[in-house]
């Protein structure tokens, strides 16, 4: 099986762990936050280009359902949104011809489901794995999970590290974990979730992110959405802080994916943002930021109707997703 031809990014190799590139950083809470708190003070967009930075960020979307009552019915409504996440009437009146999410992201056991109903779409499917959301299962079976996700046909599989690793400082075995994880993956993509909120400090989360893109991964991801805090901006900063400092020592450019607690039209502004100013603009595509908020696609519907009629729609004219 081989990536879609969605994933033209180089796929990140690794590089043995090296705890010097991580074990002296330092972070300086306040500042991060008035970093973090001036980004969208700073640069604001408008008009045409605030509809078309929206429209980016549907594009950037990983289109998501993981509660406990998904159906293959229920994948099969989010592949159709996923398909047209923007009205075609909307989508005419901006001069587009076709509009598609990122990816669609299921559990393993719905990625049949996921594949069938967005075939000959281009989108790929995505499959959280290795125990989601807590990932305290055995490694054998994480890994297990992995490949059955992959061979039923996921091309991206988004993992969980155990995050007693990163708060007991065990680098060696977050290293050997993700790798472990990254080699079960064969040519689907990995994203690692580090669920920031449970790290503790913004140190960690520097650290954590470093290792996990040592040992391959191609993209690392804030949250599940499930832990008590998921993504904010300043844990945002500091991992693509970290992003730059590992392409600047190997030349190697790894994905960003914020999840959980962004809901709104200006929460995917304030997010592309922050790559634009942090990262620079190969960072505003699919094949390297992804936005794990499901819930927003509605409100920038909504908001690119305003654009377009200079009204606001009522919520329930838009299809949730």
């Amino acid at each position: 099986m081989s990536a879609p031809s969605g994933h033209n990014h180089p796929r990140n190799p690794g590089h043995p762990l090296a705890p010097d590139w991580f074990e002296a950083a330092r972070i300086n809470v306040p500042a991060a936050a008035r970093r973090s708190a001036t980004l969208t003070a700073r640069r604001t967009v408008k008009g045409v280009w605030q509809a078309a930075w929206l429209v980016n960020a549907m594009r950037c979307i990983d289109l998501t359902t993981l509660a406990g009552d998904d159906t293959p019915a229920r994948v099969a409504r989010l592949c159709a949104k996923a398909r047209m996440p923007l009205r075609a009437d909307l989508l005419a009146a901006l001069g587009l011809d076709r509009l598609t999410v990122a990816a669609v992201c299921v559990y393993p056991t719905l990625v049949p489901a996921a594949v069938a109903a967005l075939a000959g779409s281009g989108i790929p499917v995505a499959s959280v794995a290795t125990g989601f959301p807590a990932g305290l299962m055995p490694l054998k079976l994480r890994l297990a999970e992995i490949r059955q996700a992959v061979e039923d046909g996921a091309a991206e599989i988004d993992i969980v590290i155990t995050r007693a690793h990163v708060l007991g400082r065990d680098w060696a075995a977050l290293y050997d974990e993700v790798a472990a994880m990254r080699a079960a993956c064969g040519p689907a993509h990995l994203k690692a979730i580090l669920a920031t909120g449970d790290l503790a400090t913004l140190r960690n989360v520097y650290a954590a992110s470093m290792v996990a893109m040592q040992a391959g991964a191609d993209f690392i991801k804030t949250s599940t959405g499930k832990e008590g805090v998921n993504a904010t901006l300043p844990v945002s900063l500091i991992m693509a802080r970290a992003i730059r400092d590992y392409r600047d020592r190997t030349g190697q450019a790894v994905g960003f994916k914020p999840a959980g607690g962004m809901r709104t039209a200006k929460d995917a502004l304030a997010w592309q943002i922050l790559m634009r100013e942090e990262l620079g603009r190969d960072w505003l595509s699919p094949a390297l930021f992804r936005l794990g908020a499901s819930s927003m696609l509605a409100d920038i519907e909504r908001q690119i109707e305003h654009h377009v009629t200079g009204r606001y729609a009522a919520a329930h004219r838009h299809a949730l997703a």
